[in-house]
Formats: structure tokens, sequence, C-alpha cells
């Protein structure tokens, strides 16, 4: 139903920043979600911080950065943030040789689902080429997986990349926050 809670539809009169901000909090929620039932199913205490810096480093679209170019740096990281999960899941169905149905799976699908329908909501956002960052080249898992060694080395691959997902949906709600607030300050004084 259009609009009602849990409802992927467009509630009426709400724009499409504040339903991207919206949709980033929820995914945002969701990827810790992810990360708690990694924990408990690998056994991982709740505060371990895995050694390595991020996996995702966006290249900065301009020295100077609006909201907007903000949004499009912010969708970037996504966008690899997605190709990290898919490799997390290519890896985990291989290494059970089946594709497992339990709650962590279900929670992955639909993170994994979000992202990619937050990627097209941030795109449609930027529809006009403003803060449209180059496409980064296309993330093979080798790539990640090059440096990582036995079952523990990949658990912590994936830990980290539930890391990258969590960091960068807040920083998806955030800047998506800020492109928000200037739209609706700017459509509020053209209305005066």
């Amino acid at each position: 139903m259009e609009g009602q809670p849990g409802s992927d539809a467009p509630a009426p009169g709400r724009s499409a920043t504040s339903r991207a901000v919206d949709l980033a909090n929820l995914l945002h929620q969701e990827c810790k979600q992810l990360l708690q039932l990694y924990q408990e199913r690998e056994s991982f205490p709740s505060q371990h911080v895995p050694e390595g810096g991020r996996l995702v480093t966006p290249d900065l679209c301009t020295d100077t950065p609006t909201s907007v170019d903000q949004v499009g740096q912010v969708r970037s990281a996504l966008r690899r943030c997605l190709e990290l999960l898919e490799c997390v899941i290519g890896q985990e169905v291989e290494e059970m040789g089946r594709e497992l149905e339990g709650e962590y799976e279900t929670v992955r699908k639909t993170v994994r689902d979000r992202l990619g329908h937050l990627l097209h909501s941030t795109g449609i956002l930027l529809e006009n080429g403003d803060g449209a960052c180059p496409p980064s080249p296309k993330f093979q898992c080798v790539q990640g997986l090059d440096e990582v060694e036995g079952a523990f080395g990949n658990k912590q691959w994936t830990y980290r990349v539930l890391l990258e997902l969590i960091h960068w949906t807040d920083s998806a709600t955030q800047a998506l926050h800020v492109l928000h607030s200037e739209r609706e300050a700017a459509q509020e004084e053209q209305e005066l």
C-alpha cells in the first residue's frame, strides 16, 4: 500500500530526496543487523575490530564538493560496497556448497536488494549529471581476496566488508539529509 510503513511505494507529497534519506537510514539499520547476525554466526566478540584500513575509498570528484557532489561520491562508494557484498555472497555460497536459508542470509539478501534500490534512487537524484563521479573500474573479487589466507582470513574480510556497508550507508544518510535540507529550503524560498 502506498505510503504505508514497510511499503516500498512512495508516500504522496514526499520528495525523492526525503524518500532516499529514509531508505538510506533503513539500509544502515539493516547493515548493522547483518553485522550482528554475522558476529553471532561466526562467534566474533561484539566489539571486534579487524585489522586493516578502509576497503572502499572513492576518489574525490572535486576539491570543494557541494552536497550533490557528496551524494555522488557516496553513491560511488556504495556501488563498490555492492560489488564487495556480491563477492561475499559468492564466496559464502561456494564455501557452503549451496545457498543457506537462515536469518543471516535473509537479511543479507534484503541488504543487497535495498542497496541496489538506493543506488537507483540516488542515480535519479543525480540524473542531470551534477555530482556524478566517474565510475570506478569494475571490481574483481580476487582483488579483495588475494591478501586473504585461510578460513579465518575469509571471515575477517567478510567482517570488514560488513563494516564498510555500515560506514557508507551512514555516510549516505548524512549526505542525503544535507541535500534534502538544502532542496527543501530552496523550495520554501521559491514559494515565498
